[in-house]
């Protein structure tokens, strides 16, 4: 019998993350980044990543994530570090800037010239990012894949 085709993925949506409360969540996601809501209701918000978003959940039960996390891309990482700070928010050792939001969601700061994921001229527009470039390193990575930026 022949394998069935199989479906490619192409990228994320959105990552949806649990939380105890949506308005504190809201409240402590702001003091750490600047963001728009797409919407939002009393279990949960949606913030805007121009193509994407993150979804937060009101409910989280488990305990604190360890190794899980998701990588969320920034333009200006060293602003993350110095908000994480002001804020009294714990960077984890290692060697990457990751932390974890008052409900155990951890996440790892990665910063939009550093790596591969790229969004799109017309999506940098909206949102106001024309000015975000790659560096040589990235733009090394994307080219061997047939990606490099125009």
């Amino acid at each position: 019998m022949p394998e069935a085709k199989k479906a490619r993925a192409v990228g994320f949506n959105h990552v949806a993350l649990e939380v105890g409360d949506i308005e504190e969540a809201l409240s402590f996601y702001g003091q750490i980044f600047a963001f728009k809501l797409r919407g939002k209701s009393e279990d949960m918000a949606f913030i805007d990543l121009g193509d994407q978003f993150l979804a937060l959940q009101k409910g989280r039960r488990q305990p604190p994530d360890d190794g899980r996390h998701f990588g969320l891309v920034v333009d200006d990482k060293d602003a993350v570090r110095q908000a994480l700070d002001q804020a009294g928010v714990e960077v984890l050792a290692g060697p990457f800037l990751d932390f974890r939001d008052p409900w155990g969601n951890r996440f790892e700061i990665v910063g939009y010239e550093n790596i591969q994921f790229s969004k799109a001229p017309n999506v940098l527009r909206g949102m106001g990012l024309t000015h975000l470039s790659k560096n040589a390193q990235a733009i090394k990575e994307l080219a061997d894949k047939g990606m490099a930026p125009a």
